[in-house]
């Protein structure tokens, strides 16, 4: 298993404020789902920011998300170590499947991994 991204999630009562912010360091919009909306690097793709109003299909909003090559192992590992999952791993409608954890510091972790063409 390998992480691919690591990525800060701010909540923000101001998206259009917050993109143009962060633009002015470099981030460009790569994602907006009206709610959430993904800043990159365009020099560094995996240097991004997530900023969203409120998580719209999850009881909470996430601290940090972290992007993995695969997901269900994760999942399984964080299982079996009696990790505090918040909400159960899904698949999204933007071809994610997550699920979110609550670290030993209580920090809320989105654990993610981009759904295959078959799922």
């Amino acid at each position: 298993m390998s992480v691919r991204r690591v990525v800060p999630d701010f909540q923000s009562d101001s998206l259009a404020e917050s993109r143009e912010f962060y633009g002015l360091l470099g981030l460009e919009q790569v994602m907006d789902l009206g709610w959430v909306i993904t800043l990159a690097s365009p020099a560094n793709p995996t240097a991004q920011l997530i900023l969203m109003s409120e998580d719209k299909t999850a009881p909470v909003n996430p601290d940090l998300s972290i992007e993995v090559d695969d997901v269900d192992a994760v999942y399984e590992a964080v299982l079996a170590a009696g990790g505090d999952i918040i909400r159960p791993l899904q698949k999204e409608g933007w071809g994610v499947r997550r699920f979110f954890v609550r670290d030993p510091n209580g920090q809320v972790v989105n654990v993610l991994g981009h759904a295959g063409p078959e799922e």
